[in-house]
């Protein structure tokens, strides 16, 4: 596996090796022997999947007391895929990275605790995974608009009347609100 740093250097970009030929391909997705060598020595508790349809956005989430780290993936389809440092007295507070998750291009995000989490369906379909290192609260669970003018976040070239938002998604908090910056 190679790991990279992104623009945030607590969110990690890992190209897992991907072995292919006629029949398909293989590709290790955890070991974690070998990505706590790299500084990632997690203990996973929860595994994930969703499934959603083109112009899905799904987001801005997090969990306050119990925050979960979060290693992501596409196996089908393809995702623009944001993390948002909500640590509060971080230096990296309310900045945001983002990377297209991919079944062609195999690539993982690991999204570390303290950050919220949100993605935007690029395909007709697309299967999302991601294994979790806390369990899931759902009295715990926050949202910051996906549309917040405070993050700016770039969503790419798509009308936002043509976006599907969960009605929860679309009544969340601003980051101010949420955290009364």
């Amino acid at each position: 596996m190679e790991i990279k740093d992104t623009a945030l250097p607590d969110v990690k970009l890992i190209l897992p090796k991907v072995f292919g030929d006629s029949r398909g391909f293989f590709k290790e997705v955890w070991n974690q022997r070998e990505l706590a060598q790299h500084g990632l020595d997690v203990n996973f508790v929860q595994d994930n999947f969703s499934r959603s349809c083109r112009n899905t956005l799904r987001g801005l989430h997090f969990q306050d007391e119990k925050p979960q780290g979060k290693l992501v993936w596409v196996s089908r389809g393809e995702v623009y895929d944001v993390a948002v440092d909500v640590r509060r007295g971080s230096p990296t507070f309310g900045k945001w990275v983002a990377e297209y998750l991919s079944c062609q291009n195999h690539r993982m995000l690991w999204i570390p605790p303290g950050f919220a989490h949100g993605f935007r369906v690029l395909s007709n379909e697309a299967d999302f995974q991601y294994k979790c290192t806390e369990f899931y609260d759902p009295d715990d669970e926050r949202c910051i608009r996906w549309d917040d003018e405070t993050l700016a976040i770039d969503w790419g070239d798509v009308d936002s009347a043509e976006l599907i938002i969960s009605e929860k998604d679309a009544s969340a908090l601003s980051l101010k609100a949420m955290f009364e910056v």
